[in-house]
């Protein structure tokens, strides 16, 4: 199967340019692709990850990847997609947003696989020093008006208004074509299905700019579907909000439980979209999920794919670790790293390394409303320290109850967890 079959199979294709002439070119010839990621923030979302899994699906056939970081486009911002203006960073904060996504592309590209190696380029490099003589003649004459409002990306906000700044995009990401057709004979654009309209300019400009040359031009764009979700929500947000790369910003855990609380209705999707799962196992999992609902076994297996993916094997052990102590409310064999994790978001109360009574803690951890309520919630059996139930009227929690010397969890009732965190 090549990769454009296994691609049309899993569902990963959207839009292509000249599909016949594609996969002739793809079959022919070690192809160069890229695709764009704008630093607008100091890591990469997992909004970002198909598009980097289709480039490693791309260099695992043999073709060679490059991932473009927009160190000059990301200082005007794209149109495609939103409805409001984007607000611009400064040089020095977007330049620090390219090298972590760098850092990031290297993680899950292969940059050391000899002939196909994947590449970063950051567009920064030429259109920092271009002129704005050079960006009108060079670029600026090839595009008419009439065209640039025909493309979506344009269309959408003519009502709502929209910068010059941000209508130049296109020729710029244009540009970014050009150059790397021309500097590593890169020949197709991959991209979400709301970059169709910048792919397919890029591809006009590389015609134009070249038409009086001896030569055959062969580029192509391909788009991927935009991820919908069967509840209807947005894929990738949380009540916490967005589900980064960064394991400082989205906890390894996190990330873990992201997956792992996939819905039934979309588990297989995502299966087919995000790992390299073989159709045998597939299949498998797919009577699971009919026959056998209750244990998750699809969203499980997901979860562990993308945990080592994007962070590793030993980051995915300790996120299995953590979900089975707080599952079955065994917390004692957890450490003050695993605790971090999994109760990142929890009430935290920081209290000095002191033997205190339980009753006072829960008062000024604010875990019961009063030293009244506390009595009743210890002698109804409804207050669990490190997972151990504690009816001790006068117990004294010490320096045994501290996890690694740092942290106590108390539990309240079933699911009401508290931190404290001593110092």
């Amino acid at each position: 199967m090549d990769i454009l079959q296994d691609l049309e199979k899993r569902g990963l294709i959207q839009q292509t340019t000249d599909r016949e002439a594609l996969e002739k070119h793809l079959n022919e010839n070690q192809v160069t692709l890229y695709c764009g990621f704008d630093p607008t923030a100091d890591s990469l979302h997992i909004g970002h990850l198909l598009p980097i899994i289709m480039l490693k699906r791309f260099q695992r056939a043999g073709h060679k990847p490059i991932g473009l970081i927009g160190g000059g486009t990301g200082m005007i911002g794209d149109p495609s997609g939103r409805s409001t203006e984007r607000s611009l960073n400064e040089a020095s904060v977007v330049h620090e947003y390219s090298e972590k996504v760098k850092q990031q592309l290297a993680k899950l590209l292969d940059f050391d696989n000899g002939t196909n190696a994947a590449v970063a380029r950051n567009n920064h490099d030429w259109l920092g020093s271009m002129t704005v003589i050079d960006f009108l003649r060079d670029a600026g004459k090839h595009f008419g008006i009439n065209y640039m409002l025909g493309k979506e990306s344009v269309s959408a906000r003519i009502e709502q208004g929209i910068s010059f700044t941000e209508f130049s995009y296109m020729i710029l990401q244009s540009l970014d074509y050009m150059k790397l057709y021309e500097e590593e004979t890169c020949t197709l654009q991959i991209g979400g299905s709301d970059q169709w309209g910048n792919i397919t300019a890029g591809m006009e400009l590389i015609r134009r700019a070249r038409e009086n040359e001896d030569e055959e031009i062969n580029v192509f764009g391909l788009t991927l579907p935009l991820i919908t979700k069967a509840d209807g929500s947005k894929f990738g947000k949380t009540a916490g909000g967005a589900i980064w790369l960064d394991p400082e910003k989205t906890t390894p855990y996190e990330f873990y439980q992201f997956w792992i609380n996939t819905d039934d209705r979309d588990v297989m999707k995502f299966l087919r979209y995000f790992t390299f799962l073989e159709d045998a196992e597939l299949d498998e999992l797919q009577a699971e999920l009919e026959n056998n609902p209750e244990k998750r076994q699809a969203q499980k297996r997901l979860a562990e794919e993308m945990t080592v993916m994007v962070h590793s094997q030993a980051t995915l052990e300790q996120a299995q670790k953590i979900t089975a102590s707080l599952f079955s409310g065994d917390l004692k064999d957890l450490s003050a790293g695993d605790i971090e994790q999994g109760f990142k978001d929890v009430p935290t109360y920081e209290a000095s390394k002191e033997d205190i009574g339980l009753i006072d803690l829960l008062v000024n951890a604010s875990i019961s409303s009063s030293k009244r309520q506390a009595r009743e919630d210890i002698k109804n059996g409804a207050i669990y320290i490190n997972g151990e139930r504690q009816q001790d009227l006068q117990y004294v929690v010490g320096e045994d109850d501290r996890i690694d010397d740092q942290f106590t969890v108390i539990r309240r009732g079933k699911k009401k967890y508290f931190l404290v965190r001593f110092s």
